[in-house]
């Protein structure tokens, strides 16, 4: 069982910069791949970033390449997704999510297990 906690969401202004953290328990935190997805009000969820369990791959949705990176630390149990030039349309809620994976990591909702209860993202225009 992984729980993960997200934090990092708020209010920022377009152009703007955030760096959100989804910290998770247990020990073999090494062994997951672990991805960011979103979901706005009215839309379905979709995917944001992956990353593998070593950081050696890592994925991005073409809406925010070039503007978010994912990262992880294994000695920390924590992932994050640093968010700059910050967009209205990025604004949602944003969930961590954890699936075992040794190879390239998930870009499926469905091909994880383990999910956080979401950070909300709001920027202003």
């Amino acid at each position: 069982q992984v729980q993960l906690v997200e934090s990092g969401g708020g209010l920022v202004q377009a152009g703007g910069s955030l760096r959100l953290s989804c910290a998770a328990s247990g020990r073999t935190f090494s062994s997951y791949g672990m991805g960011w997805f979103r979901q706005a009000p009215g839309k379905e969820r979709e995917f944001v970033a992956a990353i593998s369990w070593s950081g050696g791959y890592t994925y991005y949705a073409d809406s925010v390449k070039g503007r978010f990176t994912i990262t992880r630390d294994n000695a920390k149990n924590t992932v994050y997704l640093q968010m700059n030039s910050l967009k209205p349309e990025d604004t949602a809620a944003y969930f961590c999510a954890a699936t075992v994976s040794y190879g390239p990591p998930p870009r499926l909702s469905n091909e994880y297990r383990y999910w956080g209860q979401g950070t909300q993202v709001t920027v202003s225009s």
